[in-house]
């Protein structure tokens, strides 16, 4: 009886899973290129600002890497991807 209630819940996890995989399809794979100038900015920043200026300046070019990556991004998503800069734009 135990390894029926096991073999149960494992199918039922199984078919929950393999649902949500299909239905995850339709939204478009991979970051934007807003989220991507953002995470490569912020990085860049902390690593210029940490540098430069210590703990205080990392977390300071870190935010200025953010915004100024994510300004870049998104600007590039205007002109390449319009579908996509438009989806997040009117959230």
């Amino acid at each position: 009886m135990k390894s029926f209630s096991k073999l149960f819940t494992f199918l039922l996890a199984f078919f929950l899973l393999a649902g949500t995989v299909a239905q995850a399809q339709d939204k478009p794979k991979g970051w934007s290129r807003k989220a991507k100038g953002a995470a490569i900015g912020g990085a860049g920043g902390a690593v210029l600002g940490g540098l430069l200026g210590g703990g205080k300046g990392a977390l300071i070019g870190a935010g200025a890497g953010v915004v100024g990556g994510g300004l870049v991004g998104r600007n590039q998503d205007k002109k390449k991807d319009p579908a996509r800069y438009n989806r997040y734009r009117n959230k």
